[in-house]
C-alpha cells in the first residue's frame, strides 16, 4: 500500500475518497490530525497531511517519527512525499515539479532525527536518500503533465519559519543547491530507516531571495501559487497510484534501514523497544 504525505497546500485532495481516520497513536506520540485512509483510482492508500489536516504545526514543530511510524504501522510499503518548495535557480521557476534526489540539512538540531537514539544504536547510509525506482517511474510518466518537470536536483532543508536572508540564500546556491525547503529532514532519513522507498514531489511556489530582480517571496504568493500546485499534484499523484506496487518494487530501500543498520544484537535491544522495532523490521 502507498503512503501519501501532503505537505503545505497539500492538506488535502478533493479528488479522493475518504474511507476511515487510522490511529495516531505512536511510540514517539501522536502522529499528525487527518491521518486517515484513502481510495484513488481505485485503490486503497493511506494519507498522512505533515502538518496536520489544519495546518497546525510549524516545520519544526512536526513530529517526523510519529508520522513515518504510523505509516509503517498502517501498512505503508512506499511513500510520496508533497511539498511546496522555494527555487535557488532561474529554471525552477513557481509552478513546476521538482524531484531531488539529494539533501543537505542546514536544521539547528530542535527536530528528532533518528529511530536510533536512547540505548538503540545504529546507522544507515544516505548517500542515495531517494528511492531510484521510484524516481525512474515518474520520469516515464511526466510527459503527460503540463507542467515543467526538473530531476536530480538537490534540496536544501533550514529550520524556518523564516525565509532566508540574502546572504543565506547565496550561500546555499555556493552549495549548489537548487530548491528549498523546511520539512524533508529528517522525514526522508526516517523513511529509509524504516525500510520505506521514498519519492519527493516539490512543487516551487516562489523563488528565494538571491536575485533583486524578482520580487521578494510574501505569504500571498505562495498562497496563491499553492493553489495551483494542488490540482498538478493530485493529477500526479493519481497516475503514480495507477502503477501500484510497480512504483515501487524491486527498491533497494527496505535492504538499507534498520534491519542492516542495528549495531547491536537482537538480545542488546532494550526490552521496552522491541516491540516497535520489530514493526520497522517488517
Amino acid at each position: 500500500m502507498l503512503g501519501i504525505i501532503g505537505g503545505s497546500g497539500f492538506e488535502k485532495f478533493d479528488g479522493f475518497e475518504a474511507l476511515s481516520l487510522l490511529d495516531r497513536e505512536t511510540p514517539f506520540g501522536l502522529a499528525a490530525s487527518g491521518f486517515k485512509k484513502v481510495r484513488i483510482e481505485g485503490r486503497e492508500c493511506l494519507f498522512l497531511p505533515r502538518h496536520g489536516e489544519h495546518h497546525e504545526h510549524l516545520p519544526s514543530e512536526v513530529n517526523y517519527r510519529a508520522n513515518l511510524f504510523a505509516l509503517k504501522k498502517a501498512g505503508a510499503q512506499a511513500v510520496v512525499s508533497f511539498s511546496a518548495v522555494g527555487s535557488l535557480e532561474k529554471l525552477c521557476k513557481p509552478g513546476d515539479l521538482v524531484v531531488p534526489t539529494q539533501y543537505i540539512d542546514r536544521t539547528k538540531g530542535i527536530r528528532a532525527p533518528s529511530f536510533f537514539g536512547d540505548g538503540l544504536i545504529g546507522h544507515v547510509s544516505l548517500a542515495h536518500p531517494v528511492c531510484d525506482k521510484m524516481v525512474r517511474r515518474t520520469k516515464e510518466i511526466i510527459e503527460q503533465h503540463l507542467f515543467d518537470a526538473h530531476f536530480d536536483r538537490t534540496y536544501v532543508c533550514v529550520e524556518g519559519p523564516y525565509f532566508s536572508t540574502k546572504a543565506e540564500s547565496h550561500s546555499y546556491r555556493v552549495l549548489d543547491a537548487h530548491i528549498i525547503g523546511m520539512t524533508n529532514f529528517p522525514e526522508y532519513g526516517l523513511a529509509r530507516e524504516a525500510g520505506l522507498p521514498y519519492l519527493p514531489c516539490c512543487f516551487v511556489t516562489d523563488y528565494d531571495c538571491w536575485d533583486d530582480s524578482i520580487p521578494h517571496v510574501t505569504a500571498g504568493e505562495v498562497l496563491r501559487v499553492m493553489k495551483d500546485n494542488n490540482a498538478k499534484g493530485f493529477g500526479l499523484l493519481r497516475d503514480l497510484v495507477k502503477m501500484g506496487p510497480h512504483l515501487w518494487e524491486h527498491s533497494t530501500a527496505p535492504a538499507g534501514g534498520i534491519r542492516s543498520g542495528l549495531f547491536m544484537p537482537w538480545e542488546a535491544v532494550p526490552a521496552e523497544k522491541r516491540d516497535w522495532v520489530e514493526i520497522l523490521l517488517k
